[in-house]
């Protein structure tokens, strides 16, 4: 059971594979990891403590970040997300961790959950993809509907009240070029960050 792989510098953790969207350009849709060699399907959802065990075996200070991203949703668990987080700062100090999420944590857990985020969690990016409700849903099709686009939208405005950066991020190919230019701005009134990010064949 892969629960923490490593791409590029970084050190990713793979905690579940539950996801609210079944996005029609999804990589796990293609292959079974990000990195070539890794099987990101698990068997079951690893224990907190597993993870820590995991993290454990891996040099720390080998990696410019921990990034929670795996082939789920991460806020799916998110008071787990947390408690590693937190674990994390206290074991091995100021290690920037990213979440890499759909953004519809609030709308999974049913309450505003970026307040808890603060102290843990250091970026936030945010999958955005299309730049209205109907789009979203359509290349998303989330199970909150076009509810989704709009959760994240206060997700993101929300969040980056407690964390240090918040992205807006579309995947190019998937995205036009008319609907990046028109993510870019709606990241710009929400006051956070925009980045176009690579199609994984």
């Amino acid at each position: 059971m892969t629960i923490t792989y490593i791409c590029g510098n970084s050190l990713y953790i793979n905690l579940t594979n539950r996801c609210s969207n079944k996005c029609v350009f999804c990589v796990r849709s293609k292959h079974d990891n990000v990195n070539g060699k890794d099987n990101l399907w698990l068997d079951r959802e690893p224990t907190v403590r597993e993870i820590k065990d995991d993290i454990k075996r891996r040099n720390i200070a080998d990696f410019d970040m921990i990034v929670f991203c795996g082939f789920g949703e991460p806020f799916e668990r998110f008071d787990d997300v947390i408690e590693v987080a937190k674990w994390i700062k206290t074991e091995y100090g100021d290690v920037k961790i990213r979440v890499n999420t759909n953004g519809q944590g609030s709308l999974i857990a049913k309450r505003d959950i970026t307040p808890e985020m603060e102290g843990a969690i250091d970026i936030v990016s945010i999958s955005l993809n299309s730049d209205t409700a109907q789009k979203y849903d359509a290349l998303c099709e989330s199970e909150f509907g076009e509810a989704a686009f709009w959760g994240i939208i206060e997700f993101a405005k929300n969040a980056k009240k407690y964390v240090k950066q918040v992205i807006f991020t579309v995947v190019e190919k998937v995205t036009d070029p008319e609907e990046i230019e028109n993510c870019r701005k709606i990241a710009e009134e929400c006051g956070v960050s925009f980045r176009v990010r690579e199609y994984i064949e």
